[in-house]
């Protein structure tokens, strides 16, 4: 973008509404304040908003530190075209349970809430609401909100008594907390990913990660084994690895992958190389720094020099030089 009055009309979407932890994920990227942010519904929605160019860039919950990869995320990059990640973000992840105004804690039979953030809650639902249901929900900022909906007559229009939320929901919403710290786990992290259609990649910094989608390219004993063998040789590390049904016949997968180091690393670059060989079904998701910087830690037999002594060896025999 060339000019101040189009950098304005710049748009963000993330999952709405306001309040959400994804929000403030998308709080924490520079180029983003100041500019609109547009809440959706569902990661298909904020994808296809950056597809369709109605939207700059997205922000999108990727891995949990407790239910580990968001699958519907990893099943929305895996069919939408021309995405990149260029950045990742992490938002330490608390909740309370919430409801509509003179509602008690013994009053609550049905509890609604985000899948992700229910899986975390579960032992402490089970222990002070043992009987509940439960009633998923497309983000816990909409379950919380859907509580104060009501009909023409002022009955209530959603079926849940509470709702599971952020604790910042009040200062948003007129709703009451009925317990706080109902997380299970209170190191929970959600890692965050800033996806656009640029096609520009940010440059190393020794602390990156780069993102791919990887489908087998034949179902056979050992093909699994020699997908890995492309990062192993390498020294490259793979800092996550889940693998996602590709839908169109039993038995058939692609894998969804983090390994540490940029593309522009000489052992990742060679690991592309070697993963493209083995299959072309390879979706590059970008190289990017990691939330935490943390320098990724790599033997030294892997470092570019080594990579580029090598090259320059096989460069001389082939080009007849006398060797040393």
């Amino acid at each position: 973008m060339s000019d101040a009055s189009t950098q304005t009309e710049e748009t963000y979407s993330f999952l709405g509404p306001s309040g959400t932890f994804t929000e403030a994920a998308l709080a924490q990227v520079p180029q983003a304040r100041g500019k609109t942010w547009r809440p959706v519904n569902n990661v298909g929605e904020a994808l296809d908003d950056v597809v369709s160019g109605r939207s700059v860039a997205a922000m999108i919950a990727i891995e949990n530190s407790i239910e580990g990869g968001v699958s519907a995320t990893q099943d929305a990059l895996a069919i939408m075209p021309g995405l990149r990640i260029v950045g990742e973000y992490l938002v330490p992840v608390g909740f309370v349970l919430v409801a509509r105004p003179g509602t008690t804690l013994a009053d609550v039979k049905t509890v609604t809430g985000h899948p992700v953030a229910y899986a975390q809650c579960t032992a402490w639902l089970g222990a002070q609401l043992p009987s509940h249901d439960y009633v998923p929900a497309s983000s816990n900022v909409t379950a919380a909100t859907d509580l104060l909906q009501t009909d023409a007559s002022g009955r209530p229009l959603s079926p849940a008594d509470a709702a599971i939320a952020p604790p910042t929901i009040v200062g948003h919403y007129d709703l009451t907390v009925l317990a706080e710290n109902i997380i299970d786990n209170p190191n929970a992290v959600t890692r965050f990913a800033l996806v656009s259609r640029t096609r520009s990649i940010p440059a190393p910094t020794g602390a990156d990660k780069t993102s791919l989608i990887i489908e087998l390219p034949a179902e056979r004993a050992g093909t699994l084994v020699e997908m890995l063998e492309q990062f192993s040789t390498r020294g490259v590390n793979l800092s996550l690895i889940e693998s996602r049904p590709i839908g169109d016949e039993f038995g058939r997968y692609r894998f969804i992958i983090d390994a540490d180091g940029h593309v522009h690393d000489e052992r990742v670059a060679d690991a592309l190389l070697g993963l493209f060989r083995f299959s072309p079904n390879i979706l590059f998701l970008g190289s990017y720094p990691r939330a935490d910087r943390v320098p990724v830690d790599f033997d030294a037999r892997y470092a570019d020099d080594v990579f580029i002594e090598a090259r320059d060896w096989l460069r001389g025999l082939i080009g007849g030089e006398p060797e040393a």
